[in-house]
């Protein structure tokens, strides 16, 4: 335990306070490990803390370890109805926007249960990273995974009320070929994002330069209210926007195809108490119209 949080706060003061005990204790503890294991697992200067490659590799291990301990403690305190504990999910990088509304009941139904949310587009292991769940968009490929749908969502065309009185508004998907079209590269493989159009056969939205190219769609968003051009967004990203009439949606009679979220976690670990509350509670709420 001492190594897991001097390895998670990369500080030996911040896990002596976070378990109740001394620095000097803490390093103590480790050097004992280190010793027991006959591998050096943290690089100590004066300065930081930081795992060594044999660390990380271990500090994987005992994470998962914890977490099954805790898996374990919690299955006995289920009798008590009162789910506990923390719970590590991953998140798209723009999933705050639909995610974070729904996090105050949550809470307040489940207050025992300590949230730990990354928000990240990189491509995850569940289990080699030591995560409860991920929530996700696209085709499920990972058989060793549970998952379950949360709800769909639409990709919109929208630009700025000013580039649109500038350039005009597109009436077809072949309109699209005299537009600023703002481009969007996926992080992860570096692929850009293609539109998907209906009745757009033959059509290159993208036969001008792009102005902007970007592997962040909150830019993106930022760009076409700055009236750039038209960006392709999900529509749970651009709706604060419209509302507000920094953003118009165009050629809505053409974008049919939905995305899919869902969230899914490890096959082979026990589905604890607070993690069948919270994939309870996202399949409830995300994504449901009032």
């Amino acid at each position: 335990m001492a190594f897991v949080q001097a390895a998670e706060h990369l500080s030996f003061v911040a896990a002596g306070r976070a378990l109740g005990i001394s620095a000097s204790a803490v390093g103590k503890s480790i050097a004992k490990l280190e010793d027991t294991v006959g591998a050096r697992l943290l690089h100590r200067t004066t300065r930081r803390v930081s795992l060594t490659e044999e660390g990380a590799a271990f500090y994987a291990r005992c994470r998962r370890i914890l977490d099954d301990l805790r898996d374990a403690e919690a299955m006995v305190s289920e009798a008590t109805g009162t789910p506990r504990g923390r719970l590590r999910v991953s998140v798209p990088t723009i999933g705050y926007r639909f995610l974070l509304p729904i996090i105050p009941a949550f809470r307040q139904r489940y207050p025992d249960i300590e949230l730990d949310i990354d928000f990240n587009d990189r491509l995850v292991d569940v289990v080699e990273d030591g995560l409860d769940a991920v929530i996700r968009s696209g085709p499920l490929t990972d058989s060793s995974l549970m998952s379950r749908r949360l709800g769909p969502f639409c990709f919109v065309l929208c630009a700025a009320p000013a580039y649109l009185e500038r350039h005009g508004i597109p009436q077809s998907p072949r309109d699209l070929e005299m537009h600023d079209c703002l481009r969007f590269r996926f992080p992860t493989s570096g692929k850009l994002q293609t539109w998907q159009l209906t009745q757009a056969d033959g059509v290159d939205p993208f036969r001008r330069p792009s102005p902007l190219t970007c592997n962040n769609m909150e830019a993106l968003r930022g760009a076409a209210i700055s009236g750039l051009g038209i960006a392709y967004m999900p529509d749970f990203l651009a709706r604060e926007a419209v509302d507000a009439g920094l953003l118009r949606t165009v050629l809505d009679g053409y974008l049919a195809e939905p995305g899919q979220f869902s969230i899914l976690w490890p096959s082979n670990r026990l589905v604890s108490p607070r993690l069948r509350v919270f994939i309870d509670h996202m399949t409830e709420t995300l994504f449901r119209k009032t």
